[in-house]
């Protein structure tokens, strides 16, 4: 109990820091910036789904929806 205690606490701060460089990309208004948000946004989104803890599919998704977002931007 006590290590999965310990491995929930690390897996919901990695995931609140996914959350948060996500809404970092969407937040930006420009592309120069939204650029600049987007490389940190992918790498954690990739090292989630690497460890288990986001589906590999969903990972796919979150980081096309990103990119797709930053290319609209102008």
């Amino acid at each position: 109990m006590r290590q999965n205690e310990a491995r929930a606490k690390h897996n919901r701060a990695r995931r609140s820091r996914m959350r948060t460089l996500i809404k970092n990309v969407l937040a930006s208004t420009e592309r120069a910036e939204a650029e600049k948000h987007l490389n940190p946004a992918i790498s954690q989104i990739d090292k989630m789904a690497n460890k288990g803890l986001v589906h590999p599919n969903n990972a796919a998704r979150k980081k096309a929806r990103l990119t797709r977002y930053v290319n609209s931007l102008s």
